[in-house]
């Protein structure tokens, strides 16, 4: 069995790129984009988006920017009982947890406490395309290709998943950090192996 990454995304302030090639067109000066932005940019439609923390915007943002394609989707045909998520976070769901402690203050927000969990970026991701496998979020203090592949790896060959999206989001103070991989068995892309994601996750 090949492993590989189908296809890859990487999003920042200085560069926005889907299997190295540009997204939207841009291919510097994306500092300036918020998520908002860059999902009307994207042209996407999907109005719980704007109801989402900054962490779950930008991971949603890169699953959907990964896993769509014209209108066609990476996991047609799959059962999505079998595609599992494995997403790793540095600052988790901080930003939203700031937001939270303030409204304490006065009247606790329902509307905010629903993001102060870090795994609820897998769920919002899960909801949208339907995934029902496995899920997993880690929270480390830098991103590491060797932990991510070792959880895949073991879903893919020893638990029946056919396909995982995994990578690293953050998202704080207005500054984001997206690495995420489409990975299947099917063996039509990167090999896939931890350096092939540190490399991509460090670039």
């Amino acid at each position: 069995m090949q492993l590989s990454i189908d296809h890859w995304i990487r999003l920042t302030s200085d560069r926005m790129v889907k299997d190295g090639n540009p997204l939207l067109g841009i291919s510097e000066s994306v500092s300036d984009l918020s998520p908002e932005d860059t999902y009307r940019q994207s042209g996407f439609n999907y109005p719980k988006f704007f109801k989402m923390d900054l962490l779950c915007k930008w991971a949603w943002l890169g699953a959907e920017s990964l896993l769509n394609k014209e209108d066609q989707y990476a996991y047609e045909g799959m059962d999505k009982q079998k595609v599992a998520v494995v997403l790793m976070t540095g600052n988790g769901c901080l930003d939203i947890d700031k937001k939270y402690q303030q409204s304490v203050q006065s009247i606790p927000s329902p509307a905010l406490f629903v993001y102060t969990l870090s795994n609820i970026m897998l769920g919002e991701i899960c909801i949208r395309h339907g995934f029902k496998g496995e899920q997993t979020c880690m929270v480390s203090s830098e991103p590491d290709g060797a932990e991510l592949y070792f959880w895949v790896k073991d879903l893919l060959e020893n638990r029946g998943m056919e396909a995982c999206l995994c990578g690293w989001v953050d998202a704080v103070n207005y500054q984001h950090d997206v690495s995420m991989f489409w990975v299947t068995r099917t063996g039509n892309g990167l090999t896939f192996s931890p350096a092939a994601m540190q490399q991509i996750m460090n670039s």
